[in-house]
């Protein structure tokens, strides 16, 4: 079963009265049958915690900084009518006592630990956001990624991959902005699509009648993201596209050696990485190669398209546009920033050709 965990916080102006304060709330535990147990500090504020009947526990915490933070633990099934009545009653309290010395108060909504659906997927900035997320549709682990598709009443399917919001059938945003936001004249053209198994760019650029469409792929989801892919997935060849689903290193070399060149390439397969870190060289490496193998695959007028990251991670967008001047080939760039919806952040794409 699920535990609901709530927040109460009071911002101070100066320390508090921590005897004062706490003798003012014990009327309030002890009608809610909750027994208290205080903790010593070694001369750090106040810290007490709470056990009650059906399993509540809480924490009641007089910082000696100015903050006073009260957090409640209880089971889904607990009765909700009485953590609210407890939390209404202590803030009532709280502003009687502390009348004056109160610059802030902040009451957030409980958060569902250990629920069935997870609600919670962080930001590529490090926030954390609640979904309205009601169902799993599907979960599976493929040779070479945890799938996750989950639905929001606001955004329809989420495709999660590894603990990623990937895309939602909502982002129609985001394949606008990695084709180019309708700039581009795809009519006769030959493209190359990296990735993408949900399906959204194929289907866009199918209805732009380009001459061949090549996707190159590790694994798709067909079935459970309609709204995106439309049905250009329920067969892997069409009347100009081709899906191979392979792994797209070997069969970018295999193009370069043959000589074979596109007028778009679209790579859809990754961000760039959230950090500079050591431990994220191989995810630059990655990035490097295959910038380096769809040059080379590039017509002289064509176009390279890639989604960035966050617009608040500038390091490491920084460190991409860093990259872009040490290819084998010399390029240049523009950039822009998109609202994804499901995203819940600004997003960064690239347009990349050669000098």
């Amino acid at each position: 079963m699920a535990v609901r965990h709530y927040i109460l916080d009071f911002k101070l102006c100066g320390q508090a009265d921590h005897a004062a304060t706490v003798r003012d709330l014990q009327s309030i535990f002890q009608e809610q049958e909750m027994t208290e147990t205080v903790h010593d500090t070694e001369g750090h504020g106040y810290l007490a915690t709470f056990i009650g009947k059906n399993g509540r526990f809480a924490v009641l915490r007089v910082h000696s900084h100015g903050l006073l933070t009260f957090d409640l633990q209880c089971s889904e099934g607990d009765d909700i009518a009485q953590v609210d009545n407890l939390l209404n009653a202590l803030e009532k309290k709280l502003k009687t006592v502390l009348h004056g010395d109160i610059q802030r108060i902040k009451r957030l909504p409980a958060l569902r630990r250990g629920a069935e659906v997870d609600r919670y997927w962080p930001t590529a900035d490090g926030r954390l956001v609640e979904y309205d997320i009601d169902e799993v549709v599907y979960e599976k682990d493929s040779p070479y990624q945890n799938i996750k598709i989950m639905h929001s009443r606001q955004f329809g399917n989420i495709l999660i991959l590894n603990g990623d919001v990937n895309l939602a059938e909502s982002d129609l945003p985001y394949t606008h902005a990695i084709m180019g936001s309708g700039r581009e004249r795809y009519a006769g053209k030959e493209v190359l699509i990296l990735g993408g198994g949900d399906g959204g760019i194929l289907c866009e650029a199918v209805k732009l009648k380009p001459k061949m469409i090549t996707m190159l792929v590790i694994d798709g989801c067909r079935k459970h993201m309609r709204k995106t892919c439309g049905n250009v997935l329920d067969n892997l060849k069409g009347d100009c596209y081709e899906v191979l689903v392979q792994d797209c290193i070997p069969v970018l070399k295999k193009f370069g050696e043959e000589g074979r060149t596109f007028d778009y390439v679209i790579n859809d397969l990754t961000a760039v990485p959230i950090s500079t870190a050591p431990e994220e060289e191989s995810t630059w490496e990655f990035l490097r190669l295959i910038l380096d193998l769809s040059i080379k695959v590039l017509r002289p007028n064509g176009k390279y398209f890639t989604q960035g990251n966050c617009v608040n991670l500038t390091e490491a967008l920084n460190e991409y546009e860093k990259l872009l001047g040490r290819l084998s080939c010399k390029v240049d760039f523009s950039k822009e920033v998109v609202c994804v919806p499901s995203y819940m952040e600004l997003w960064v794409f690239y347009t990349i050709w050669k000098k």
